[in-house]
């Protein structure tokens, strides 16, 4: 590990390495558990960056696997702007994942001006206690990440995850390096999009961070014998596979993390 990258991590307090799947479902959050994840974001519709998955999809989960399990409560894909039906019904997804034991949950709403919507965040924050609570990347599309940051530490938020602003983490990977040294272990930086082995181990060296999300996914074939080429019931282009967490990606990653401690 780099000199640079130990004299950050010393001026943090978050010293928790791990990995965090983004699980799309029962399935890939059993998958992160058998290759030694430290928690799942379960979530629906990964295409659309993850919605509320289903009150089966949380229970089975939190029933049958010891992996913590924080989902996600995002009502639709699109912005984080929401209608006040829409957080009416946020309200009520977290309600169920306190019903059901869950080790934390997932938020991230805006204002339309690109500011984090802190009265309504305080809001959800009072309602899921004793529940911790995370931002998404709801905050790489907020106007000034740095007040951003500053705004969730003042909210109590544990954990934001963030590509640091861009299209992938290796390419935000210096920004992230900065909000590192801004948190000051006061709130964990968990860097996420676009991460697999292959760019890990650049991204640890270049941001200081030491907690990382992935969906560690692989493509799953339809064992459907009769196919119809002519219909569709979406807009995938290839609806006979479906995306699972892959046990093999997810060790492949946690031996890196835990390389690097």
């Amino acid at each position: 590990m780099s000199s640079n990258v130990m004299d950050r991590n010393s001026n943090s307090s978050v010293e928790n390495w791990g990995l965090e799947v983004c699980a799309n479902g029962y399935e890939s959050a059993l998958a992160a558990q058998n290759g030694g994840a430290k928690r799942v974001e379960l979530c629906d519709n990964l295409a659309e960056g993850g919605t509320t998955p289903s009150y089966a999809q949380i229970a089975l989960a939190k029933k049958n696997l010891s992996i913590e399990i924080w989902p996600i409560i995002r009502p639709r894909g699109g912005d984080f702007l929401y209608t006040d039906l829409e957080f009416e019904l946020i309200k009520e997804d977290i309600k169920i994942c306190k019903s059901l034991n869950c080790d934390g949950i997932v938020i991230g709403i805006l204002k339309a001006d690109g500011e984090i919507d802190k009265e309504r965040c305080a809001t959800l924050i009072e309602l899921a206690k004793p529940l911790s609570i995370s931002f998404h990347r709801a905050f790489d599309m907020s106007n000034n990440l740095e007040k951003s940051l500053e705004d969730l530490i003042e909210l109590g938020i544990v954990r934001v995850l963030s590509s640091g602003g861009s299209s992938s983490a290796i390419k935000g990977a210096e920004t992230l390096a900065r909000l590192v040294l801004q948190a000051k272990g006061r709130i964990s930086i968990m860097p996420g999009a676009g991460i697999n082995e292959n760019n890990l181990q650049q991204l640890i060296d270049k941001s200081g961070a030491t907690e990382f999300h992935a969906s560690a996914k692989e493509f799953v074939s339809s064992k459907m014998k009769f196919r119809n080429s002519e219909s569709k019931m979406g807009n995938i282009d290839d609806e006979y596979q479906y995306e699972l967490s892959s046990v093999e990606k997810v060790r492949a990653l946690v031996k890196i993390i835990n390389d690097n401690q």
